[in-house]
């Protein structure tokens, strides 16, 4: 039920092409928003939102390619002839026949030995849902379909496209500021120097307050994985939906997070507190489960 990895490599994604298409009209000399006149704000502005809104975008249209070809993820057939296949693509369909989801989702399978889920793609009925091998074998029936009904709950709630408009929004920023404090500080350099200067300085600058981005992006995440949590709540069970948390804690509580660094990367140990916790996509299990128990 982690989607970390996917949000992780969205933003990383979405961070690389928004500095590629930034630094590439930078250097070619493309400023709209600059003229004899000095700094245009106005044209600056709608300068960075199109183009910060470009980065989440793309990188929102590419979220099902990148992960069947990152994460090796097989579509599941309908038809198939394995029961256990058979029955999560039934869950997952039955399921989002209930949220009024009119395109069933894309399901898949990936070899893994995390406990891990995810859902992508770029709107509701459009989707993907994936699975590793090592939440099937690792987790109960039960367990698994309150995984599933999580992952469900982030598609009816539009949770993708929202993250999206949340990162577009902080590129925008993140653009707009950068070029005004480069614009501002290349004013003391020499004239012949200062288009280099604004250049570096705005380079530096958009990769610091990106880095910053992430903070509100991972923060606003957190927020959704709450939601979603009740939503799988709402569909398999409030019972099948602690006991998948409770899975999961019990799960990781066994792993080694040093000797399999992918699980760490996930942030999903559960550790609250430090620098960390504020990058966390995903909120403590141990909060996720008292705000269901508690509900």
């Amino acid at each position: 039920m982690k989607w970390a990895k996917r949000i992780f490599l969205f933003m990383i994604v979405n961070v690389l092409v928004v500095l590629t298409i930034s630094m590439v009209t930078s250097f070619l000399g493309v400023r709209p928003y600059l003229s004899a006149q000095g700094l245009d704000y106005n044209s600056l502005m709608i300068f960075c939102l199109i183009w910060g809104f470009a980065g989440a975008l793309i990188s929102l249209g590419l979220s099902r390619i990148m992960a069947k070809m990152m994460m090796g993820v097989r579509i599941i057939d309908p038809s198939t002839n394995d029961p256990q296949l058979r029955w999560l693509v039934q869950s997952i369909h039955r399921m989002s026949q209930q949220v009024g989801i009119t395109t069933m989702p894309e399901v898949g399978v990936y070899d893994s030995p995390e406990v891990n889920a995810f859902a992508t793609g770029p709107t509701k009925n459009r989707a993907l849902v994936a699975v590793s091998t090592g939440l099937l074998n690792r987790l109960s029936q039960g367990q698994v379909e309150g995984v599933l009904g999580h992952e469900v709950a982030h598609i009816a709630n539009g949770d993708m496209v929202t993250m999206t408009l949340i990162q577009g929004v902080v590129n925008a920023f993140v653009m707009f500021f950068a070029r005004v404090i480069g614009f501002v500080l290349s004013q003391n350099a020499r004239e012949e120097n200062r288009h280099w200067v604004q250049f570096m300085t705005t380079f530096v600058v958009e990769i610091l307050l990106s880095i910053l981005g992430m903070f509100v992006v991972a923060y606003f995440s957190r927020m959704r994985e709450y939601r979603a949590d009740a939503g799988g709540a709402d569909l398999a069970g409030r019972g099948k939906m602690i006991d998948a948390l409770q899975g999961l804690r019990r799960t990781i509580e066994l792993v080694d997070t040093e000797a399999q660094p992918a699980v760490a990367t996930l942030k999903i140990s559960g550790k609250a507190g430090g620098l960390m916790a504020l990058l966390s996509t995903h909120p403590p299990l141990e909060e996720r489960i008292r705000r269901l128990q508690s509900a």
